[in-house]
């Protein structure tokens, strides 16, 4: 169980278990992690996840990972796995691993008894009709005609759809509550329904299955969960949730408690909205790393602590609002920068030949894999006569505030030397293809003897010894900070999430790293290596850049 990487918050939910422990109303904290294996956990279930497993850490309980597995027409074992893997990647491990299908024949039991009991009643119209006699948030709904219809024979026609006698839509069990009450979640729902599909985990032994509502708060309870936190979208489910467990002999009644579920700007955490932008092809598959879902941002780079960390520092609360993009950047920025070695890489581009240095020479520079950690220690740097800079360094004609390489002005090559631009080499088309320079000899590592300065410091990388690689810049996925508030929700995407650059040279110490090392190439960002890499064919991710650069532009607009 990892250690928050921030002092714990207390927020409401803190409390009330705090309270619960205090006054006896329970000894031991219990919660569970619902997910529906019908697709891959994002961003926003990782809050619940950190919330479920942190409470339950905090006050020495445990907490259950429990598949909602009743609607086989979706799910898959498939996302069932990597759901356990991004959950144990997060960095968390499960008391018990539990599924709803574990408790078909009790939940089929307890579906008898609310008949028994008279709270049930077999159902004979269609969805459609159910849905159009439920009434709306001011008027009431319609009592069923099936509504008053005795035990015996609904227990016999909920025998008969268990045995699969009948089609798809033609009965349905529902509590009878009362059709006229305030909230519409508790006019007769719905409890079960006839599926012919086949189960992933039961194959075809079950025709039946049962609704979330009826399902969700008799595990809870078969569990012996004492908090059953959820997001604030089933608030006014809570009513029903109590309702069940108050006419059913259960073994105890946990308590539901809501929060604000995650809202994440210039992204969209709508599972409905994420697979339309798989299916459509607008990014590469669900780990496509400008998708907000777990296995995207690991394959970007994110760290399980960094997401950890976001989800504390956003808090738990009751209001719904959209968390910044920064402060998941952030969190991430501030994780790589303490752990992440550095290196040079040059991601655009151009030649520079230092006219006075030994041809054939090269010789090792000295340079710290971490500025700020020399437990990390040092590697070597090669250094020769023709060299690799970022063409954005060099300008012909710069304005006043540019301070990089120039016609005729001098610089410094980071760990290196001074060097002064002389001459532009052009091919015939005119285009710059080299800068001939000289360089100080003097300089080396330092100052120059006669106590001259310079303003820019340029990253480069050694020609000779450079390693080829792709690097993918990847950016927000939405030019918007609310993409799903948009009438045309692909009009919003930003055209430039990912940049391809196909030319990039790194320094030679790239070979002597671990294969998903998170990496700092100086000036350029946090990057790490993609699974689509290979030894012949290196591949790396920008996780994020080194600061914000969108909030520049929030400012001036």
């Amino acid at each position: 169980m990892p250690e928050s990487e921030v002092p714990p918050k207390t927020h409401f939910i803190r409390r009330i278990i705090e309270e619960d422990l205090g006054s006896g109303k329970c000894t031991r904290v219990v919660t569970r992690f619902p997910p529906e294996p019908n697709g891959y956990l994002h961003i926003g279930h990782a809050k619940s996840i950190c919330l479920n497993f942190d409470m339950a850490d905090s006050f020495g309980g445990h907490c259950n990972l429990r598949f909602d597995d009743t609607n086989p027409e979706k799910e898959e074992a498939e996302y069932a796995y990597a759901i356990e893997e991004d959950v144990r990647w997060l960095g968390y491990e499960w008391h018990n691993l539990c599924h709803a299908s574990d408790y078909f024949d009790q939940l089929h039991d307890y579906a008898v008894d609310l008949i028994r009991n008279g709270h049930a009643y077999v159902d004979s119209q269609d969805s459609e009709t159910i849905r159009e006699t439920r009434g709306t948030l001011t008027e009431p709904g319609t009592d069923s005609p099936y509504r008053d219809r005795g035990v015996e024979e609904n227990l016999d026609l909920f025998a008969r759809m268990r045995a699969g006698e009948f089609p798809e839509g033609s009965h349905v069990l529902r509590a009878r509550i009362r059709m006229d009450a305030d909230n519409i979640n508790m006019r007769d729902p719905v409890l079960y329904r006839i599926r012919r599909q086949r189960h992933h985990r039961t194959g075809s032994a079950w025709s039946i299955y049962p609704l979330y509502d009826f399902t969700h708060c008799l595990s809870d309870s078969l569990e012996g969960i004492t908090h059953s936190l959820c997001t604030l979208e089933f608030e006014d489910h809570r009513l029903l949730y109590d309702w069940i467990l108050d006419h059913l002999d259960v073994p105890c009644h946990p308590q539901q408690i809501e929060f604000s579920r995650l809202s994440l700007e210039y992204t969209v955490v709508s599972k409905r909205l994420l697979q339309r932008l798989v299916q459509d092809g607008h990014v590469d598959g669900w780990d496509d790393p400008r998708l907000p879902t777990l296995r995207g941002l690991r394959r970007r780079g994110y760290t399980p602590e960094s997401i950890r960390t976001f989800c504390e520092v956003i808090g738990v609360t009751k209001k719904d609002s959209r968390i910044a993009m920064n402060v998941l950047e952030d969190s991430v920025r501030d994780t790589l920068n303490a752990e992440a070695p550095r290196l040079m890489a040059v991601l655009d581009p151009i030649r520079v030949i230092l006219t006075n240095y030994p041809e054939g020479q090269t010789e090792m520079l000295e340079a710290p894999n971490h500025p700020n950690d020399p437990s990390m220690g040092t590697r070597q740097v090669p250094f020769g006569r023709e060299l690799y800079i970022e063409r954005s360094d060099f300008m012909e004609d710069p304005p006043k505030k540019f301070f990089r390489l120039a016609l005729g002005r001098e610089v410094r090559l980071r760990y290196a030397y001074f060097i002064a631009c002389q001459e532009i080499e052009r091919d015939t088309d005119g285009n710059i293809i080299a800068l001939h320079c000289i360089y100080d000899p003097e300089t080396r590592g330092g100052d120059a003897p006669d106590g001259r300065k310079v303003r820019g410091t340029l990253h480069w990388v050694s020609v000779e010894q450079a390693v080829p690689a792709e690097i993918r810049l990847y950016d927000r996925l939405f030019k918007v900070p609310d993409p799903a508030a948009e009438a045309d929700l692909m009009a919003a995407l930003n055209e430039n999430s990912r940049i391809d650059m196909l030319q990039c040279q790194i320094e030679p110490e790239i070979r002597r790293l671990p294969t998903r090392v998170r990496i700092q190439f100086e000036r350029q960002g946090y990057f790490c290596q993609d699974t689509e890499s290979a030894p012949d064919r290196l591949i790396f991710n920008r996780t994020v850049n080194l600061r914000d650069t969108w909030e520049k532009i929030r400012q001036r607009s």
